[in-house]
């Protein structure tokens, strides 16, 4: 026997019959906003907050022996690693979601710090020189900030699930540090290129470009036994294992 759904109406007192092929029709949209993992809820919340905090640190110059590096660099890498989790164990579809998310946060984040500073300071407080360091951002770093970031989240979570197939879910390493690879120098490259251009000389530039690349793909190749952990806890609590075969990989798509 068929399955049928029924759907009830208070207001108009009917009953309507419907088949499951008109059931899935109707109620295709709340399927797909229904959650229906028990963490990706909470990862996606996580994975913003990560994003957001790791641009109010951006300031802060960091000294580690001959290296400096923006406080940034020692968070930011954190959301290509969970970037990857998203697409291990969710598929693309959900780093998708994520990323956009983000975007969308990070340019709240950016105008609403524009305007706040802009606002006058109550006579008295002597405070708004640093709050302007802190949420004050140049346009041109602001852009090329958005640019980088959603260019590079793509780039890596495009290369993981592509990555997945072509090994069929072995290896998950090379997945990891290949979409590093990809995603960071995307990221990078965009980041400095876009911010210094015409400020800053060429070789300057490349120097820039490649002390930081460098650093982030260090960080996350460290990270991978991090991963490793938390993608096969993820896997097992959630019983999934995404294999994004057929899928469509435009950012744009719904």
């Amino acid at each position: 026997m068929s399955k049928i759904w029924v759907r009830a109406s208070a207001l108009a007192g009917d009953i309507k019959i419907l088949s499951t092929e008109a059931a899935d029709a109707h109620f295709r949209y709340s399927r797909q906003v229904t959650p229906r993992y028990r963490y990706l809820e909470t990862l996606t919340i996580a994975f913003v907050i990560v994003l957001l905090v790791s641009n109010l640190i951006g300031p802060k110059i960091c000294q580690f022996g001959p290296f400096t590096v923006p406080g940034a660099q020692l968070l930011f890498p954190v959301t290509y690693v969970c970037g990857d989790v998203f697409t291990e164990v969710y598929g693309y579809a959900a780093s998708r979601r994520a990323i956009w998310l983000g975007f969308f946060g990070m340019a709240l984040l950016a105008a609403m710090g524009q305007i706040a500073v802009a606002l006058p300071p109550a006579p008295g407080w002597p405070n708004q020189q640093a709050f302007a360091i802190v949420f004050g951002l140049v346009p041109r770093f602001g852009i090329a900030s958005l640019v980088a970031y959603w260019a590079g989240e793509f780039t890596n979570s495009y290369t993981l699930a592509k990555l997945k197939l072509l090994t069929r879910g072995r290896f998950l390493w090379t997945r990891t540090i290949g979409s590093t690879i990809t995603g960071q120098f995307v990221d990078t490259v965009l980041l400095v290129v876009i911010a210094f251009w015409g400020v800053r000389t060429g070789p300057q530039m490349l120097v820039m470009i490649g002390s930081s690349y460098l650093f982030k793909v260090v960080y996350e190749t460290l990270a991978t036994p991090l991963t490793y952990v938390v993608v096969r806890r993820l896997k097992r609590a959630e019983g999934a294992d995404a294999f994004d075969r057929g899928t469509n990989f435009s950012p744009f798509a719904s």
